[in-house]
This record gives C-alpha cells, structure tokens and sequence, in this order.
C-alpha cells in the first residue's frame, strides 16, 4: 500500500519561485526542495543567493527585477536549463498603506508592476513550455486583501483582485493542456514585509495583537503555513484543485 504522503512529494520536479529571498517565498523554496524539487529562486534581493546556499544543490539563485520587460521571459529560460519546469510558483510581491487621496503615482504603479504584471509575465513566459509537455502547475500569491475592505490598502487589493480573476481565466485557459492554476490568499503572515524589523516593542506587540484579533483563534499565520498550502497547490495531492483561491488566513475572512 502506498505511503498517505507520497501525493505530497515533490522528487524529480522543477518548481520556480519568484520572491524567494525571505517570508512565505523562501519558506516554501525549503519545503519544496526537502520534499525532492530542484527550485529556482527568483528575487531582486541578494538574499536570494544567501536562502539558495542554505538549501544546497538542490537549489539555483537568479537575481532580477521581473518588472523589466524581459526579466520573466529571462527566468523562464533560465529556469529551464535546470529541467522542465513543473511548477511556478508567483510569490514577489510589495504593499503601499497609504488612502487613496494620498496614493502617489509612482507608488501605485510600482505595486502594480510587481503584483499584477510581472505575473501575468511570468504566466504568459512558462505557459507555453508547459503546454507542450502537457503538465505543470501555476500557483499566484493572492491575498485576503482582495476579499478583506481594508483602508489605505486600495492598490494592494485592487492588484491582488486582479490576480484572483487571471487565475481563473488561466485555469480555463490552460486546462485542456492539463495545466493547473491557483492562487493562494494568505491573511496576516507575520513576514519582513508586513512587520518590518524596526517595529520593536509595544508597538510591535500591539501590532500583532490587533492582527491577531481579527482571527477566530486569536493567532496570526507563519511563511511555514503557506509553505504547507503551496505544496498542496503544487503536489499531486492537488491534482483536482483548479481555478480556486485557497483562503489560509485564521478564519479573518470567511468565503
């Protein structure tokens, strides 16, 4: 009898994650590889190469900005000189709190350029490859953020929106060329991008009291928890999961 959690291994595959150099990226780059994946970490950040050392071989580094207009053309290609690529993981990302009044132009575009285009890139880049080979699986870094109506958060939202409503076009897109495509929605995941690390003392207390007020059980949610999500969404475990929004945030929204 096969083991339960066989449908959950990830040996042979190639799974690419962009925004690999820190919180929920990185986090499911080590649980990818210790489940038997070669990963592709992507990110702008130097850290990347650091995260890649500590996994071992198993493990690429490439440094880019995938807001230039060829950086996701450039990864897939770089990605596939390691294997054909199995899996694509869409997890860079960036947050402006700021009201809508008060949004500057730059910071608006910079969030959507991160967000919403260099996904749709990288979507639009490994999409072909996949198809030929007839397999693979595409998975988007949403957020409660698109259900949740938070103030000053109005760009953020609007961009993670839009990727809940491409991933379900890409998943009757891509379907019939036995693609897969889902989005992950977190909800507070206490990571360097939403408590930074000069947030210190009661103010940081504070902080995460309040997020973790928001959650049925009282708590705020790890990188690891959306690790474990995005292997599900990865693995064969998942293999009759498409088109979906999986919603990991503590019960803070409820859909």
């Amino acid at each position: 009898m096969p083991d339960a959690l066989d449908a959950f291994r990830l040996d042979g595959k190639v799974a690419v994650i962009t925004g690999a150099g820190s919180g929920i990226g990185r986090a499911a780059a080590e649980l990818y590889a210790a489940v038997g994946a070669k990963v592709v970490l992507a990110d702008y950040d130097g850290r990347v190469e650091e995260v890649a050392g500590a996994i071992g071989p198993a493990a690429t580094a490439i440094r880019m900005d995938l807001t230039e207009a060829d950086a996701p053309q450039r990864l897939a290609e770089a990605a596939e000189r390691v294997g054909p690529v199995d899996i694509w993981v869409n997890c860079a990302g960036t947050v402006v709190y700021t009201p809508i009044c008060d949004v500057p132009r730059e910071g608006y575009r910079k969030v959507m350029n991160i967000n919403l285009d260099a996904v749709f890139w990288c979507c639009a880049a490994i999409a072909p490859l996949m198809r030929e080979r007839k397999r693979g699986s595409i998975i988007n870094v949403s957020s409660n953020a698109a259900d949740d109506a938070a103030p000053s958060l109005a760009a953020y939202a609007a961009s993670k929106g839009a990727v809940n409503s491409l991933t379900r076009v890409l998943a009757r897109e891509l379907g019939p060329d036995g693609i897969r495509v889902n989005a992950l929605a977190p909800g507070f995941i206490v990571t360097p991008m939403t408590v930074p690390d000069s947030m210190q003392g009661k103010e940081r207390e504070d902080f995460l009291a309040h997020h973790s007020s928001r959650s049925p059980m009282g708590i705020t949610g790890t990188p690891a928890d959306m690790a474990h999500a995005l292997l599900y969404l990865a693995s064969d475990a998942g293999k009759f999961m498409t088109g979906q929004v999986l919603r990991v945030n503590g019960g803070s929204s409820m859909r």
